[in-house]
């Protein structure tokens, strides 16, 4: 479901009960197009977002302490000048539109009262979100600017006059008298669908809510108009909804939609509801908008090493010569006698081979003895470059064994998490270090905490340097270590060591799902004390050896990790 005019009601409504008298204390702009307000109100910090994402527009009260950027773009300054320190006046809907507005009040540097508006509109693509002057309707800044050239009827940037998006002459359906909305339904196409009718004519009907009313007028066998009137008083409680027909097919309401089949989960709040179904749509595509390049840098560095492996397989089999070159240098050398200085070829009896004639080039400018101590210097260039071009096969495996686990730690991290990878990539020399003038203390993010069933600490790194810091220094030589076998994933630590076979099974679950298998069955698992974890000299960061180890098989199970999840 698209977050249409009705879940849009109710979504104020239940911003109005949360948020009264609110006062901003804090704005930060996250990612591109999402803003937060921390708002305080009922003696309590609520974090609002406003969403202007092209698929993803919402608004909503969130829990996720969203990272807030060093440096704040120019309409996230905007909105800090103005509206910190504001209180909230009031918020409502545009009529059934997926228009939301909020109504501030603060004081200039003079000292006088200030009204101000800060519009919401949800519209797909178009989403975008206005600071204006209530009084003059001059729009102070928009996320979203569209110059004059580019939408002659409404331009949109600071300094212009605020206009609604064009109007679709639909009439607001919650406005309506019932003998109103009669009246408008006698003129519907009794040959079209119902649905597509009530789209068509009624204001900020989605097709899920415009299917629930037409369902109650077949299913009911009652007329159009009282089949309104039950969705608006169904409406008056809202029960969150999420109902799942299919891995990929879900539907948020305000309450249970008898139309929609499948199953259907109730939240406490329409926050909520949001939360659970955007919670992994919105943080893969946070982790796109911010990780992007970093995936293109990791995925070019490993396009680089496979051409670099061909070639090494390449001089490979042309250093399988090398005892051609000293089996023909023992022969000249046992023939010298046989052939002299100027001679381009000799064909002489091959020892090694039951007496056969083999030709063997020469060099006429040098002597017999030149010419076998050549061939010898081909045959020991050729057998130095077998070791050199081994251990360049060897490194080269492991820079990609490194960098496949850096690539799986990007898609597995929180977008707020990432600034520590970028770090990480920093210091291997993939990316170029970014010369600051403030030597601003970075915040160092602290390992997931998990806690199992029965009361045991867990812990698991976000990215190789915190699993280096986690494996090797925090956790103790008695804990147990557990890592998906030969698999690109999270360090994990049981902060125990005599864990419960349930615990280990949990652990191992944990492990599976931090790891590149995250979505397998029967993943393999890796445990042993943190006392058999050696890093070889010269390691990347994340690598380790270990023995003694035992394995167990699993299957990640996202609802039971969720459920142990303690920070």
């Amino acid at each position: 479901m698209s977050f249409d005019g009705v879940f849009t009601r109710a979504m104020v409504k239940e911003l109005n009960r949360d948020l009264e008298n609110g006062r901003i204390s804090k704005v930060y702009q996250p990612f591109q197009h999402e803003i937060i307000l921390t708002i305080r109100a009922n003696r309590k910090n609520k974090r609002v977002l406003l969403s202007a994402h092209p698929s993803y527009a919402r608004i909503q009260v969130i829990n996720d302490n969203l990272s807030n950027p060093d440096s704040a773009p120019n309409f996230c300054m905007v909105l800090r000048k103005n509206l910190e320190g504001a209180y909230i006046e009031d918020i409502k809907q545009l009529g059934n539109d997926r228009i939301i507005i909020f109504s501030f009040r603060n004081f200039d540097e003079l000292g006088d009262q200030r009204q101000m508006e800060l519009i919401v509109e949800l519209m797909g693509r178009h989403s975008n979100i206005f600071l204006i002057d209530k009084e003059s309707r001059i729009i102070i800044d928009c996320l979203k600017h569209v110059p004059f050239y580019q939408n002659s009827f409404r331009p949109l940037h600071p300094g212009v006059a605020y206009q609604l998006p064009p109007h679709q002459d639909r009439s607001d359906l919650f406005a309506l008298e019932p003998q109103e909305i009669e009246s408008i339904i006698a003129q519907f196409d009794p040959e079209a669908p119902l649905r597509n009718s009530l789209q068509k004519t009624f204001q900020g009907l989605g097709s899920d809510s415009a299917q629930e009313i037409a369902h109650y007028a077949a299913d009911e066998n009652q007329s159009v108009s009282a089949s309104i009137q039950l969705f608006k008083e169904r409406l008056e409680t809202v029960t969150p909804t999420l109902t799942t027909e299919s891995e990929r097919k879900q539907h948020f309401t305000p309450f249970p939609y008898d139309s929609l089949t499948g199953e259907k989960q109730s939240f406490a709040t329409l926050s909520q509801l949001l939360d659970a179904y955007y919670a992994e749509k919105a943080t893969r595509d946070r982790i796109h908008q911010v990780a992007s390049d970093l995936l293109q840098i990791v995925s070019t560095e490993r396009k680089k090493n496979q051409l670099k492996l061909q070639k090494l397989d390449q001089t490979l089999q042309e250093t399988e010569k090398a005892d051609v070159y000293r089996i023909k240098g023992e022969i000249l050398t046992a023939y010298l006698h046989q052939f002299e200085k100027g001679q381009q070829e000799v064909v002489l009896n091959n020892f090694y081979d039951d007496e056969k004639p083999v030709a063997i080039t020469l060099n006429p400018s040098l002597t017999p003895s030149q010419n076998a101590q050549k061939y010898f210097s081909k045959y020991q260039k050729l057998t130095t470059a077998v070791n050199h071009v081994n251990e360049q096969i060897r490194q080269t495996h492991a820079e990609n064994e490194y960098l496949e686990t850096i690539e799986t730690q990007i898609q597995l991290s929180d977008p707020q998490d990432l600034e520590e990878i970028k770090d990480e990539l920093s210091e291997a020399g993939y990316l170029k270090r970014k010369q600051s003038l403030k030597h601003k203390k970075k915040k160092v993010s602290k390992p997931h905490r998990f806690r199992s069933t029965d009361g045991t600490s867990i812990l698991v790194g976000k990215n190789n340097l915190q699993n280096d810091q986690l494996t090797l220094k925090t956790a103790k030589k008695s804990d147990t270590w557990l890592h998906a076998k030969n698999i690109p994933g999270s360090h994990v630590i049981i902060e125990s060591n005599n864990p419960s076979e349930e615990t280990i099974l949990e652990a191992a679950n944990i492990a599976a799902y931090y790891s590149k298998f995250q979505n397998s069955a029967n993943v393999p698992v890796d445990y042993v004390a943190v006392k058999q974890i050696r890093k070889p000299n010269g390691a990347k960061p994340g690598f380790v050896i270990y023995e003694g180890q035992k394995t167990v098989y699993v299957t990640p199970d996202k609802e039971m990790i969720k459920s142990l999840k303690a920070d």
